[in-house]
């Protein structure tokens, strides 16, 4: 395992990287799996050149988004490589390792799983008790991405709708 000091002057959230001037500048995303490769990838559009940094010998993305990422011309991987400082101020990092749901602000008042992600009744949005609703990442730990989200979402809201169509009739 390498370990490596990364340029990284700013943590950033892509959603936000079109404020940032970084058209000369390199970016590092740091991940394996199929959330890093994107990022990665969308990255490309703002930067002259992308580091992916994966800390095992493959990437965990599906086939489809390994074989996009290695096979780009603006992105090199790094396998078998683990940040372990940010130095610089020139460049930015995108770490896209892991998800934790934010549910700190529920915690105690709706039922969690051992790992923080709201307990709902199996294929549908309804949780543990009458009138309560969860969508998105904060329920979802197996997808996690934005479109899976948003039916989730549309779920929630269509149960609602019937939740309080039911009860004022």
């Amino acid at each position: 395992m390498r370990e490596q000091s990364v340029n990284c002057g700013n943590v950033i959230e892509t959603k936000t990287i079109t404020n940032f001037n970084t058209s000369k500048q390199t970016l590092v995303v740091i991940g394996s799996g199929d959330s890093a490769a994107d990022e990665a990838s969308y990255l490309t559009k703002y930067t002259s050149h992308v580091h992916v940094l994966v800390r095992r010998d493959q990437l965990r993305a599906s086939k489809f988004m390994a074989d996009r990422l290695l096979a780009h011309p603006h992105v090199t991987v790094h396998f078998e490589t683990v940040p372990v400082e940010c130095v610089g101020d020139a460049s930015g990092l995108c770490h896209a390792i892991g998800h934790t749901p934010v549910t700190e602000l529920i915690k105690g008042q709706v039922d969690l799983d051992e790992t923080g992600y709201i307990k709902t009744v199996p294929g549908s949005s309804l949780k543990s008790f009458e009138g309560s609703f969860a969508a998105g990442n904060v329920q979802d730990k197996r997808y996690r991405q934005a479109i899976t989200s948003a039916g989730s979402g549309c779920m929630a809201a269509l149960d609602a709708e019937r939740y309080l169509t039911e009860l004022h009739n």
